[in-house]
């Protein structure tokens, strides 16, 4: 199964999901309770201030992991691009010896015959 490196986005999720939840669960909370207008006013300034704080910091952690995420592609492109030039390199090479190889088969191949000496040709 393959892993799936979406942490960003599910923490980015989550805090929105933490966000309006807190909102809804107060306005609901604020709406069905019997206070002043003025005790419902400072009610909503303490528990904006507080969202805003829990908002924040889940922020941070979300530019964190994505921090993170973004290093370990770096760090992994920078492998790849390694091994692809460990891998060109490596077949330069191989061209480089069959070049060569294909240049001596084609000298051996067009050389002059060696004339039979005089010598070897009365033995038989």
């Amino acid at each position: 199964m393959a892993k799936n490196n979406d942490g960003g986005k599910v923490a980015l999720g989550t805090a929105i999901g933490v966000a309006a939840g807190a909102v809804a669960g107060f306005v609901a909370g604020i709406l069905t309770a019997p206070k002043s207008g003025k005790e419902t006013r400072d009610e909503l300034e303490k528990t904006a201030v507080k969202t805003k704080g829990e908002v924040v910091k889940t922020a941070k952690q979300v530019k964190g992991k994505a921090e993170d995420v973004v290093e370990a592609v770096k760090g992994k492109a920078e492998d790849v691009k390694d091994k692809a030039e460990d891998v060109i390199e490596d077949a330069q090479d191989v061209a480089e010896d069959v070049q060569k190889r294909a240049k001596a088969a084609i000298k051996g191949a067009t050389a002059k015959p060696v004339a039979k000496s005089k010598t070897t040709a009365k033995k038989k």
